[in-house]
C-alpha cells in the first residue's frame, strides 16, 4: 500500500496539520493550498447534495493558521431551487484563521448562441514529461520565455514572462482521495505564485482566492496559466486560467499584499521542491 502524504489528520472531531503543511513563508504557519483544500472539502461534503454542483469558491486568509487542532463550523446561507450558498470557517483556539463561501448551482441546458473565447488554449506538458497519475507529484513549471519547456526547478523559469504550472496535488486528509472540486481548490491557489512570480522571485503573498468553474477537472492533473498581474503601492491583483488535458475549465483570481521584507527567491523554491521529492 502506497503511503500518500496529506496536509491534515482527522483528530477528535477536527483536523491537525501534518508537517508537510508548513508554508514557505514560515514553518510555523499552514500553507495556503492546505486551507483552501480543507474548506473546499468540508463545503462540498455538506452542501453539494441533491444535484447541486459547486461553481464558485471564495477563500479569505486573513490570519496565520498554526499547527493546532482545527475545526470547520459551517452555515447554509441560502437554499433555493437553483442556487445554494454556504459558508465555512477555520477555527483554532476559539479564533478564526480563515473563512470561505461556496456557490452551488443546479446544472441545466446551455442557451443558444456563440460567445467570445480565449484565443489560445493553455497547453499541458506532453505525456512523456508528465505521465498520468493519481498520486501527488512535484509540480512542473514553464514560461513563455521557453515555450514547451517544462521542469520542476523554479530557477529555470525565473524571468518576466507569463508562467504556468502543472500539478497533481497533495491530499487534504490522510487516507482520503481528493474529489475533483477539492483538487481544483488546491491547485487554484497556485494562481498567486503564477501571477506574482517575476525575475526576482515572489514578493507578494495572497490574502484570498476566488475560484470559478464551468465544470469539474477531468483527471488528477491540473494546470494554472497566468492571465494578468496588476500591482501598485504593494497591492496586487492576479488572474489565471485553469486547464486540464481536455482544455480550459475555469479561472481563479487572487489579491495579494507585498511581503518584500521576506521575498521568496526561486532558489528557496528549488529547495522546497527538492525536500518534497
Amino acid at each position: 500500500m502506497v503511503d500518500v502524504p496529506a496536509y491534515f489528520d482527522e483528530v477528535d472531531g477536527g483536523f491537525v496539520p501534518t508537517p508537510i503543511a508548513a508554508s514557505q513563508w514560515s514553518a510555523a504557519q499552514v500553507v495556503g493550498p492546505a486551507l483552501c483544500g480543507l474548506m473546499a472539502r468540508e463545503l462540498e461534503r455538506e452542501h453539494a447534495t441533491d444535484g447541486f454542483v459547486p461553481v464558485r469558491l471564495t477563500v479569505d486568509m486573513f490570519s496565520a493558521a498554526r499547527f493546532e487542532h482545527t475545526t470547520t463550523p459551517m452555515v447554509r446561507v441560502r437554499d433555493g431551487k437553483r442556487i445554494r450558498v454556504a459558508d465555512v470557517a477555520v477555527m483554532q483556539g476559539g479564533k478564526m484563521a480563515a473563512r470561505a463561501s461556496v456557490v452551488l448551482l443546479q446544472p441545466s441546458e446551455q442557451p443558444a448562441g456563440s460567445l467570445w473565447h480565449r484565443e489560445f488554449e493553455p497547453l499541458p506538458p506532453a505525456l512523456d514529461i508528465a505521465p498520468t497519475t493519481d498520486l501527488p507529484q512535484i509540480p512542473l513549471f514553464s514560461s513563455d520565455a521557453e515555450p514547451g519547456y517544462w521542469s520542476s526547478v523554479p530557477t529555470e523559469h525565473e524571468n518576466t514572462a507569463r508562467k504556468r504550472t502543472w500539478q497533481s496535488p497533495m491530499r487534504v486528509i490522510t487516507g482520503e482521495e481528493l474529489s475533483p472540486f477539492t483538487r481544483a481548490a488546491l491547485v487554484g491557489e497556485a494562481t498567486s505564485m503564477m501571477t506574482n512570480w517575476g525575475d526576482a522571485g515572489i514578493g507578494f503573498i495572497n490574502t484570498d482566492m476566488t475560484l470559478a468553474l464551468s465544470r469539474m477537472p477531468d483527471g488528477a492533473q491540473i494546470g494554472v496559466e497566468a492571465d494578468s498581474h496588476f500591482s501598485e503601492r504593494g497591492m496586487a491583483v492576479g488572474v489565471a486560467t485553469l486547464f486540464d488535458r481536455r482544455g480550459a475549465f475555469g479561472s481563479c483570481m487572487v489579491t495579494s499584499v507585498s511581503n518584500a521584507a521576506r521575498q521568496i527567491s526561486s532558489a528557496q523554491l528549488d529547495a522546497v521542491m527538492t525536500s518534497r521529492s
